[in-house]
């Protein structure tokens, strides 16, 4: 037979996504895989409700409905400080997967490459693989995950064809500052390099930090691929519905891609949740007082239980140090985690391209009870965990 692939040849699974099948098999509370126990805006489902009885079942436009698209131009420009250009500027895809996918094949060439901030969700370096390019990893040093301009700037000088910024961060929390994203900026200006953002998580910002959108920053817009989902901000992570926004020319590349890789997302749910795009500013108000109050009590839990962690800045996950454990492979606590403790986490190594063992992963997308439920299991984690 002949050979496979050889572009796969250092793929694994999803260690996310392993993660949940192992929470499944032990009956563990699963904060692994970031997907909410709680439903998605009434108004929306009532929408849902409605479509099913009427005609939106056969394909919508390619690179998206017309009024979904109308609609989150509209709600996209106030956030962004300019006018998106609904028909133009916009390509909607099947979740940020397919975004960030559709993206980095609109502007690499075989043989690019791009550079992926670390800690990094596992998607970006696989996605720079598949396109046939290849990574240059900056580190993000913990605790406070700040970058080294100068470390940066060295990677800039290998001529990477883009960068990839998750902001607020999946794994680490981490919200850019304005001083941060202007040394990005200047830099991409200066190399005359590609950014593209995976901002999925724009909405879910605690106290004092604030999101700031890349291509709202000074003469980058004509270089920046905005990659986002609903998928988070109204808690349809199964819907699969996401968007890439960028200058014409460059959306003109990301239409064809799209089209050859998934052809368009699904009609009737586009159609649904342009009610949640029409949600006024008091929704995302309250989304972030929701996310700030599960934050601070799964922070004030582990505070109390004496494990170190992370303070995340954004999104909606937390760190913790486990090295008190003495375990030399992460993936081998976090499968007796499940086992013995019952609560369900992500090795940190899958997120690092650095030799880093004493973070695993949790995130508090989940009702208070599911919470106080996983902590409550915590408490004991020093009595159940195996000796390493």
């Amino acid at each position: 037979m002949p050979e496979l692939s050889n572009r796969t040849a250092n793929f694994t699974d999803s260690v996310i996504r392993r993660m949940t099948r192992i929470s499944n098999k032990y009956g563990a509370v699963n904060l692994s895989q970031g997907f909410p126990d709680f439903e998605p805006p009434k108004a929306i489902l009532d929408r849902l409700a409605e479509v099913t009885k009427e005609d939106f079942h056969q394909y919508s436009i390619t690179w998206g409905a017309q009024n979904f698209r109308e609609a989150l131009a509209e709600k996209q420009s106030r956030l962004m400080g300019r006018n998106i250009d609904p028909n133009g500027e916009i390509v909607v895809t099947c979740g940020s997967t397919e975004a960030m996918m559709a993206a980095m094949m609109s502007v690499t060439n075989p043989g690019d490459k791009v550079i992926v901030f670390s800690p990094f969700y596992e998607n970006y370096g696989a996605d720079t693989i598949l396109s046939g390019a290849e990574p240059i990893y900056v580190p993000l040093v913990p605790p406070e995950f700040n970058f080294d301009p100068n470390v940066l700037e060295d990677a800039f000088r290998q001529h990477p064809k883009a960068l990839i910024l998750c902001n607020p961060s999946n794994p680490c929390g981490k919200v850019f500052t304005l001083e941060e994203l202007q040394i990005i900026a200047d830099l991409a200006k200066k190399y005359d390099t590609f950014v593209i953002t995976d901002e999925v998580y724009e909405h879910i910002v605690y106290a004092p930090h604030k999101h700031i959108y890349f291509a709202s920053l000074p003469d980058v817009w004509e270089r920046t691929i905005s990659c986002s989902s609903l998928s988070k901000t109204y808690s349809i992570t199964g819907w699969r519905l996401g968007y890439v926004i960028a200058p014409p020319h460059i959306i003109d590349t990301v239409k064809k891609v799209h089209d050859f890789l998934t052809v368009g997302a699904a009609a009737p749910l586009q159609e649904a949740v342009v009610t949640g795009l029409r949600f006024g500013d008091d929704y995302y108000k309250w989304l972030q007082d929701k996310y700030t109050e599960k934050r601070d009590l799964f922070l004030k839990g582990l505070d109390t239980i004496g494990i170190r962690h992370t303070v995340p800045q954004g999104a909606y996950y937390i760190m913790l140090d486990v090295s008190e454990f003495g375990y030399e492979s992460d993936l081998d606590f976090c499968e007796k985690l499940a086992e013995y403790v019952g609560v369900g986490a992500v090795p940190g190594s899958s997120f690092f391209k650095e030799p880093e063992n004493r973070y695993i992963r949790l995130h508090y997308a989940k009702k208070n009870e599911t919470l106080e439920n996983a902590l409550e299991r915590l408490n004991d984690i020093r009595k159940k965990m195996p000796k390493a």
